[in-house]
C-alpha cells in the first residue's frame, strides 16, 4: 500500500515540462498515494488534473501556488484542498497579477533583446497550454539558445532584478493571501520557508502570519539538508504549524528533482496530508 505522498509539483500550466494527465501517470509509476498539483498563479491546469485521477490509484489534490511579497521579498504561499467551486474566485483574483507579470516578463525580453539575447517572448507564450510565461521558461529558452550553460545560470547571470533586467511585478500581501484562502475553507502553506527567509525572518513573519490563519509550512522538501529540516521542524512546532512537504517537481525544467523523492532523499508521509485535510472547512 501507498503511504507516500507529493504536495508540491507543477505541470505545463505553468512552469513544469509534464501535462497534468502525465502528473498522475507518473505518481502511480511511483507508487504515491497523492499527489498535488500547485501551479504557479493559476489553478487553469486543475480541471484536467482531477479529471485524470478518476479510475487512477493516484489521489489528485487541487492547490494552486500564490506569488507573494513580504517585505521586499518573494514567499510563495500555497492554498491545497481547494474546490472546484472556487476556480472562478481564484481565476479572478490573479488576472490582474498576470497582466502585470505579463508585461514584466515582456520588458525582461525586451531589455535581453537590446542586450543581444536573441529570444521571442510570443514563442515562448504560445509554448505553453494558457500562455502564462515566468522566468523559468525565459531560462529554459536562454539555455535552449545556448546563452547560459543551465537554467541556473541564467537566474544567476541574467534574471534576477539585480542583474537589470527584470523588474518584478507588484506581488500580493502574503497575509492578504493566506486570508484569502482560509475564506474558501481550503488549507494555507509557506511553501519552502528557508530559500526565502532567514530563520529570524522567518520567525518574525510566522508571528504575524499565524494569526491571520497560516495553517502549515513545508519542513520536507528537496534541496533541504538534515539540518535545514530540522530547524524547519523546529520553528514549525514552535509557532504551532502542522507540517507539509513536497518535491517542487517541474519535470525537465528542474532535472535534479524528481516526483515524490526530490533529489532523493525525500518521504512525505500521507498522515501529514491527513493532518493537513482537517484543516479544510
Amino acid at each position: 500500500m501507498a503511504v507516500f505522498c507529493d504536495l508540491h509539483n507543477h505541470s505545463t500550466f505553468s512552469d513544469g515540462t509534464d501535462t497534468p494527465t502525465r502528473l498522475l501517470e507518473l505518481a502511480q509509476e511511483r507508487g504515491l498515494a497523492a499527489i498535488a498539483l500547485t501551479d504557479h498563479n493559476t489553478v487553469a491546469g486543475l480541471p484536467e488534473f482531477l479529471e485524470a485521477a478518476k479510475g487512477k490509484s493516484v489521489r489528485a489534490i487541487a492547490g494552486t501556488e500564490f506569488s507573494t511579497d513580504y517585505q521586499g521579498t518573494e514567499l510563495h504561499i500555497l492554498g491545497l484542498f481547494l474546490k472546484q467551486e472556487h476556480f472562478a474566485a481564484i481565476t479572478d483574483l490573479l488576472e490582474g497579477y498576470r497582466q502585470r507579470k505579463d508585461q514584466s516578463n515582456r520588458d525582461l525580453v525586451d531589455k535581453l533583446n537590446a542586450a543581444g539575447y536573441c529570444i521571442d517572448y510570443d514563442e515562448i507564450k504560445n509554448s505553453t497550454p494558457e500562455g502564462q510565461v515566468n522566468r523559468a521558461l525565459i531560462a529554459a529558452e536562454l539555455t535552449r539558445k545556448g546563452y547560459t550553460e543551465s537554467i541556473q545560470a541564467a537566474f544567476q547571470q541574467l534574471l534576477k532584478p539585480k542583474q537589470g533586467y527584470y523588474t518584478p511585478p507588484q506581488l500580493f500581501s502574503p497575509f492578504e493571501i493566506i486570508r484569502f484562502i482560509k475564506s474558501m475553507g481550503a488549507v494555507a502553506v509557506l511553501a519552502h520557508p528557508f530559500l526565502n527567509l532567514k530563520e529570524a525572518e522567518l520567525r518574525e513573519f510566522l508571528a504575524e502570519a499565524v494569526p491571520c490563519g497560516l495553517d502549515a509550512m513545508e519542513t520536507m522538501y528537496s534541496t533541504y539538508d538534515d539540518e535545514t529540516t530540522s530547524a524547519a521542524h523546529r520553528v514549525a512546532e514552535e509557532f504551532g504549524l502542522l507540517h507539509s512537504g513536497g518535491s517542487d517537481y517541474h519535470g525537465g525544467n528542474k532535472p535534479h528533482i524528481q516526483m515524490g523523492v526530490g533529489q532523493g532523499n525525500l518521504a512525505v508521509p500521507c498522515e501529514r496530508m491527513a493532518a493537513l485535510e482537517t484543516r479544510v472547512k
